[in-house]
């Protein structure tokens, strides 16, 4: 049997079909077996059938069946973190913001959502004895949020060039949902050419809520949101990069007793997203962060400062 190395390997696929996959995005072998096979019909012009046919096969190669838990944590050894800038919010997450997953925070307007983002956005260009990875952050912007001077401030208190800081940052303002989901593939091929290590959205919710607004529409939202949040998933997974994500809150008016505050997107963002935490605002520039969601970290919530020089910990 034909070893399968690269997608013209798979059978089914032809030149044509290959080229096709490729100025798609769908490049190797990776990306096509954690493909569904309504998504190579579409970009490839074939059968739902023949889509089944090359995902299984790809599957095959990379021996995507069961494997032992010690494979499983063997290969979770290559999980990177990046700090937070916050000791407390550090040791809140097991160590920062890891790759391989999806990370929320969700909280009213001044929470400091944002400013995570921005200080994450220059954290991963440190060296990693400094809590970075020696990389480029991408950030997409919903909210009209990003603020290069921002950036600056924050690149210089941590001893940056706050020029490169800024040309190692690839910010991009989705006007609605359908261009969050296509810059979302312009970042994959980005982060495919390297040294990006990074994906910020700010805020996920806010273009699904604007688009989608209806109680009608309320299904085909959390069905494209749900696609989304997957998209992110495989790009954390296979390209080993951490990803980041705001999310928008309401006040539920049926709860009379304790915090009426719920995040926007339901069950299909809580579900996805591997680390939950709800920020809200303290005195002055102090903020709460409570791990609400975690595969392997109990709950728990802690203090930092959001100051002029970014996020940090609160002195005693």
């Amino acid at each position: 049997m034909k070893k399968i190395v690269n997608i013209e390997d798979l059978p089914g696929v032809g030149d044509a079909i290959a080229e096709k996959l490729k100025a798609a995005g769908y490049d190797t072998i990776e990306i096509i077996a954690v493909s569904l096979p309504a998504e190579l019909s579409e970009v490839a012009g074939i059968g739902e059938g023949t889509s089944i046919k090359i995902i299984n096969a790809a599957r095959e190669a990379l021996e995507m069946g069961f494997e032992t838990g010690d494979k499983i944590l063997e290969r979770r050894k290559e999980i990177e973190k990046i700090t937070t800038g916050s000791k407390a919010l550090d040791d809140l997450l097991g160590g920062g913001v890891e790759t391989q997953a999806i990370t929320e925070c969700y909280g009213k307007y001044g929470s400091g959502k944002t400013q995570i983002g921005f200080e994450l956005c220059v954290n991963v260009q440190l060296p990693k004895e400094k809590g970075g990875l020696n990389a480029g952050a991408v950030f997409i912007d919903t909210e009209s949020t990003f603020r290069p001077d921002r950036i600056e401030q924050i690149a210089k208190a941590r001893g940056l060039d706050s020029n490169q800081a800024l040309k190692n940052i690839h910010a991009a303002k989705a006007w609605n949902s359908e261009h969050q989901a296509m810059l979302l593939k312009k970042a994959e091929d980005m982060i495919k050419a390297g040294g990006i290590k990074l994906i910020v959205v700010d805020s996920l919710t806010s273009a699904f809520r604007n688009d989608y607004s209806g109680r009608g529409e309320l299904a085909e939202r959390q069905q494209k949101l749900n696609r989304h949040m997957h998209h992110l998933q495989k790009l954390a997974d296979v390209y080993n990069v951490a990803v980041y994500v705001t999310n928008q809150v309401m006040d539920r008016p049926d709860v009379l007793f304790g915090d009426p505050t719920v995040a926007i997107g339901g069950n299909i963002l809580a579900h996805q997203s591997t680390y939950r935490i709800y920020l809200r605002r303290s005195k002055e520039d102090r903020r709460i962060a409570k791990l609400v969601d975690s595969p392997n970290l109990p709950d728990n919530e802690c203090v930092f400062k959001v100051g002029p020089e970014g996020i940090g910990d609160v002195e005693d």
